[in-house]
């Protein structure tokens, strides 16, 4: 088995190498002054079982160029199985025609793995399920709500009997169950909000009872941090105790940082690593990190020794 990593998250992939006990395979990654990426492959990989360690975050083109072009090369240095592990799948949000004359940019993207020669996907959270049916390739859709079920009961010390779980849209209430049922099924609530346009939402309702109780925002994506930061807002006029946020995929773009620190609603917001920070989320004191390599690698582990990944969630 030969580990590659990306330019988007070295630390990730270096993380996911040293809990598998595999160093990451020497490889050579760059771009040319106008732009082009240029990748070679320093060791034999004839044969190998290849697993390329990308996410798509910003910027989203170099990194999913310096993914497909690394497929690419391995394709034809003649691996056996390339899998392209992508802890955070850019371009998931646009994966339906949200209006006339738009793309399903998800869909395209899926086919240009697969064309570069990806034989294999390994994904954390995708915004929708369906997007899987888009790859004509096996996609393991990992969840990393069990990471996040274990830091909410450290962060109450283990009292969660006063805890609900808060879906931040409709569309989020099956996520938002699960990590409910792995909380011992604390109470679910809903908010019920407007969206006129991309990254702008306005609260409605605050559906379930969420007075003196402390209330978990459970989400896959944080762009803008505006949606999150209005919803703590009109989840403590329903008086409740406190407001926190557990979200998989901390996009964290356009001064989301400031907007979190300045929202007096949300104590804190807790994101996996599958994107790297920026030094300015870095410093943002509410903001949190939780790992996500030991599930990576376990994935890994069982996908190259053909062992279930699914029962992972059993």
């Amino acid at each position: 088995m030969k580990l590659i990593s990306g330019n988007s998250n070295r630390k990730l992939s270096e993380n996911i190498a040293a809990r598998l006990a595999n160093p990451l395979a020497e490889a050579e990654i760059r771009t040319f002054k106008d732009g082009e990426v240029f990748v070679e492959i320093k060791e034999n990989v004839r044969g190998e079982d290849v697993f390329v360690i990308q996410s798509t975050s910003n910027p989203a083109n170099d990194n999913l160029m310096e993914l497909l072009i690394t497929i690419d090369a391995l394709t034809r240095a003649s691996a056996s199985r390339i899998t392209a592990v992508i802890p955070y799948f850019g371009y998931a949000r646009q994966d339906r025609k949200a209006g006339p004359r738009t793309p399903i940019s998800a869909k395209l993207v899926a086919n240009l793995i697969t064309t570069a020669g990806a034989d294999r996907v390994l994904t954390v959270d995708l915004h929708a399920g369906q997007i899987q049916g888009f790859f004509d390739i096996p996609t393991d859709n990992l969840f990393a709500v069990n990471v996040f079920a274990e830091k909410i009961r450290a962060m109450h010390k283990g009292d969660i009997d006063d805890v609900t779980v808060v879906s931040p849209d409709t569309g989020g209430v099956v996520r938002a169950r699960s990590l409910s049922k792995r909380l011992g099924n604390r109470p679910l609530a809903i908010v019920d909000k407007r969206r006129e346009q991309a990254g702008v939402s306005e609260v409605m309702h605050i559906i379930g009872d969420v007075k003196d109780r402390h209330c978990i925002l459970f989400d896959d994506i944080v762009d803008s941090g505006g949606t999150l930061c209005n919803a703590a807002q009109a989840i403590m006029e329903k008086g409740a105790k406190s407001v926190s946020a557990y979200v998989t995929h901390g996009v964290l773009s356009d001064g989301a940082h400031e907007r979190i620190a300045k929202a007096k609603a949300l104590t804190r917001i807790v994101t996996s690593d599958s994107i790297l920070s920026t030094p300015e989320v870095e410093a943002c004191k509410k903001i949190e990190k939780v790992e996500i390599g030991g599930l990576l690698a376990e994935a890994i582990r069982r996908i190259a020794n053909e062992e279930s990944v699914s029962s992972l969630f059993d």
